[in-house]
């Protein structure tokens, strides 16, 4: 894997067939193609998973039109070119049918990412893929820290990066902005620290 990663570029027709091997193989990571480099993304624990399924309720109680994908693959980035694999992506239900594993953005009206306890969370959760998903025109990237303890929504897209960053603490209500519409009540995220 160090030399996929020690590239600095990769097509994205390679890279897509690198994932496929490396789904395959289940080494306990996913890939992604960030800015034409390869990264892995470590599998969610289970605290993890249990902030996605928090924020899967709030959503469908909040918006039944929409869905809360996990892990789908999105095409990111200028020209597409990119490939992320948020831990959440909201759209209208149904929407993402037969595009295969990596679909179109445009849908996407919110990129989720929590945070892992590995090394390369820093600059991919908070620098990379904000990044990534602003130049795509996600309206909306919500992070769930939990490294600080602190829920941030990112939004206004300007094409480069996002132009407003509102973060709260957990336990703080926090409202994400149109085109999502939905207020977290994220007093719950304390028990999912670890």
């Amino acid at each position: 894997m160090t030399a996929l990663a020690d590239r600095p570029h990769i097509t994205t027709t390679d890279f897509e067939e690198a994932a496929r091997i490396f789904a395959r193989l289940e080494l306990g990571a996913r890939l992604e193609l960030i800015d034409g480099k390869v990264r892995s993304k470590p599998m969610p624990d289970a605290d993890h998973a249990l902030i996605i399924e928090w924020l899967t309720r709030i959503c469908i109680q909040s918006r039944p039109e929409l869905w809360l994908y996990p892990d789908q693959g999105i095409k990111v980035q200028p020209y597409r070119r990119g490939r992320a694999r948020p831990d959440g992506a909201l759209a209208p239900s149904g929407v993402i049918g037969g595009q295969g594993e990596w679909v179109n953005p445009d849908p996407v009206l919110m990129a989720v990412e929590v945070t892992s306890h590995d090394s390369d969370t820093d600059q991919r959760d908070r620098v990379e893929k904000p990044r990534a998903y602003a130049e795509t025109g996600i309206p909306i990237y919500l992070l769930i820290d939990r490294d600080s303890c602190e829920v941030s929504v990112y939004s206004e897209p300007n094409g480069a990066r996002y132009e407003i960053v509102h973060t709260v603490p957990y336990g703080k209500s926090l409202r994400l902005p149109d085109p999502v519409g939905i207020t977290l009540d994220t007093e719950q995220l304390k028990n999912w620290v670890n």
